[in-house]
């Protein structure tokens, strides 16, 4: 497994690393101080895992995630000082998997990668059939979903989170129940995860609800899918 840190400080690279070599002493871990050195290694050296912070020399690191985003679907855990909600919710929206404020303990930071990884690595069910509301078009087998015929291009969370609630289309599923289904039982406070990832893929599938079906708030509830 190849991990890469993007972080400008030492003890940082150095704490996280040693972290990572206890854990799974056979992982490549390389570290890189710049964003613009993260992208490119993550464009050539394609790593299993990428840990951006958001403070760097050159660029943040939510510009930095939001660019790896455009090319690639490696997961990505922000570590950062910052804690505010505002800078989390940030964080998601650009297409991180998870936020991890600083200072963390190496069985949290361990925990939340091995969540991440999980949801990279867990194959969801091939059933072979499809799914079609109106101009959607989500293939199960192949994991390929288009609207009018175009392809889109879906991180494995966001399939996940599109997978189960096409699967429970006019079904409310409760916030804990998604929760728990795409990011874990780890994750099943975390409401603000769903919200920015419901608001990605309302996003991504862009359309006119009435010709495409739409994902439906029920309020302090959960989430539904109306076909179209």
């Amino acid at each position: 497994m190849k991990i890469l840190i993007v972080d400008d400080d030492p003890d940082v690279v150095e704490i996280v690393t040693l972290c990572f070599n206890l854990r799974w002493p056979d992982a490549h871990v390389i570290s890189v101080a710049t964003g613009e050195d993260a992208l490119t290694h993550v464009e050539q050296d394609k790593p299993d895992l990428v840990l951006l912070d958001i403070v760097l020399p050159d660029m943040d690191g939510f510009k930095v995630c939001q660019e790896i985003r455009e090319f690639s679907d490696v997961p990505v855990v922000m570590l950062s000082a910052r804690d505010t909600e505002v800078d989390k919710v940030r964080g998601l929206e650009m297409g991180a998997d998870d936020y991890i404020t600083k200072p963390f303990s190496h069985l949290e930071l361990l925990a939340r990668v091995r969540a991440v990884l999980r949801r990279y690595q867990s194959q969801l069910p091939a059933v072979g059939e499809m799914f079609e509301s109106g101009g959607l078009r989500i293939d199960y087998a192949s994991r390929t979903v288009t609207v009018e015929g175009k392809v889109v291009r879906l991180t494995p969370t966001e399939y996940s989170l599109l997978y189960h609630l096409s699967r429970n289309a006019g079904r409310v599923l409760p916030h804990q129940t998604l929760l728990a289904k795409v990011w874990g039982r780890e994750y099943t406070n975390e409401v603000d995860y769903l919200k920015v990832y419901v608001r990605r893929l309302r996003q991504k599938l862009e359309g006119d609800p009435a010709t495409i079906g739409e994902i439906v708030s029920e309020r302090g509830v959960g989430y539904k899918f109306v076909a179209a």
